[in-house]
C-alpha cells in the first residue's frame, strides 16, 4: 500500500471520529496535554490547510499567518471536511509525491511529508475516540504501516520533543498497543 492510499484511509478514520462527536464533546479533554477536542481537531484542520500550498512548493514564510488563528468557526464539522477534501486532493496531484516541500525541519520529498501526514491523522483518531468514548480500533494495515515507518523516525521526534516519553506496555500487547506506546500514548 502506498502512502497517498495511507493517508487516504487515515484521513477517513479521522473523519468517522470527527461525525461521532456530539454537541457536548467539543470540550471534552484528550490524551494530548492542554488540547480539547475542539483544538485536537483544530490542529488537524490547520494541518490540512497548510498541506495544498506546501505541496505545491510554497515555503512557510510565503505562506505566513495565512493559517493561524480559528479555523474551526461556528461549524466546526464543515471545517474539518472542507480542509480535508482539500487535503486530500493535495496529496493525490499528479506529481506530488515527488516535489520538494519546505517544512520547518528542513527540505522533504512530497512522500516523506505525506508519511507525516497519515501518522498524524492516524494516531489523533485514537486520541479523538478516546475522548468523545467512541470505537479506538485503529485499522490494522495502518498500524502496521505506521509502525515499520516511525521505527526508524521515533528517537527524532522524542528528542524534538513531538512525542512524549514511551511508556511501558505488557508484553503481549498488541501490534496498536505498541504503536501508540512508540507515540508515548497508554491505551
Amino acid at each position: 500500500m502506498n502512502v497517498v492510499e495511507l493517508h487516504r484511509r487515515a484521513c477517513e478514520g479521522f473523519d468517522e471520529r470527527v461525525e461521532a462527536i456530539s454537541d457536548d464533546q467539543w470540550d471534552a479533554p484528550t490524551p494530548c496535554p492542554d488540547w480539547d477536542v475542539r483544538a485536537l481537531v483544530g490542529h488537524l484542520v490547520t494541518e490540512n490547510c497548510w498541506t495544498p500550498p506546501l505541496l505545491e512548493g510554497s515555503t512557510i514564510e510565503a505562506i505566513g499567518d495565512r493559517f493561524d488563528g480559528d479555523l474551526l468557526g461556528a461549524d466546526p464539522k464543515n471545517a474539518w471536511a472542507r480542509s480535508v477534501k482539500g487535503a486530500l486532493d493535495a496529496v493525490q496531484a499528479e506529481g506530488a509525491m515527488e516535489r520538494t516541500v519546505h517544512l520547518s525541519s528542513g527540505e522533504a520529498t512530497g512522500s516523506d511529508y505525506t508519511w507525516q501526514l497519515f501518522a498524524d491523522h492516524l494516531i489523533h483518531a485514537w486520541d479523538l475516540a478516546r475522548a468523545t468514548n467512541n470505537d479506538e480500533r485503529l485499522d490494522p494495515e495502518l498500524v502496521s504501516a505506521c509502525s515499520d515507518w516511525f521505527t526508524s523516525m521515533e528517537h527524532g521526534y522524542r528528542q524534538s520533543g513531538a512525542i512524549t516519553e514511551r511508556p511501558d506496555v505488557p508484553d503481549d500487547a498488541g501490534p496498536q498497543t505498541e504503536l501508540l506506546a512508540m507515540f508515548g500514548r497508554m491505551a
